[in-house]
């Protein structure tokens, strides 16, 4: 085969592969703003976002047990150990007497009172732990702040806090 012998050119298959190509992209672009806004929109890298979208829906799951009074199940979402009931020495740096005392809406330690409602309002990967600041029951005053670690799946107190507007 020589050069003046080269294959008919076919339109047909031209924008057929055209096509393909344009459409792959779009779908890896409405691939990418879907995991993106699933994620929570965070202002963070890509590669971090399962982070955040495992983070959010761990702390949205202890506060909807806080928010129904299922002091057992969130204690165990806390520790990412649905099962610490069996082994609860292995939590005596945070024992479930002190957690009931910081998350019981008839504590008087707690201090938000009966947890109704939550939103999270900010998220920031700070470190190897993922830090969410909180609104609990509207009070703009009074602030949650928690950490997520994504190793061990668990939750904790942040001692950090982060600006979440006037």
């Amino acid at each position: 085969m020589t050069l003046l012998d080269a294959p008919v050119f076919d339109a047909a298959r031209e924008r057929r592969n055209h096509n393909l190509l344009v459409g792959g992209v779009g779908l890896l672009v409405v691939l990418f703003i879907g995991g993106w806004v699933v994620s929570g929109m965070p202002v963070d890298w890509p590669w971090r976002w399962w982070t955040h979208f495992r983070g959010r829906m761990t702390v949205n799951h202890f506060l909807t047990a806080v928010e129904q009074n299922d002091l057992p199940k969130a204690y165990g979402i806390w520790f990412h150990d649905p099962k610490w009931e069996q082994h609860p020495n292995n939590y005596n740096a945070y024992p479930f007497d002190r957690f009931q005392q910081d998350w019981s809406s008839t504590s008087s330690a707690n201090e938000y009172g009966s947890i109704k409602s939550h939103k999270i309002l900010a998220a920031r990967m700070s470190g190897n732990v993922l830090l969410m600041g909180i609104r609990i029951n509207g009070l703009q005053s009074k602030n949650l702040f928690i950490d997520y670690d994504p190793k061990t799946h668990s939750l904790g107190f942040s001692p950090v806090e982060l600006y979440l507007g006037p």
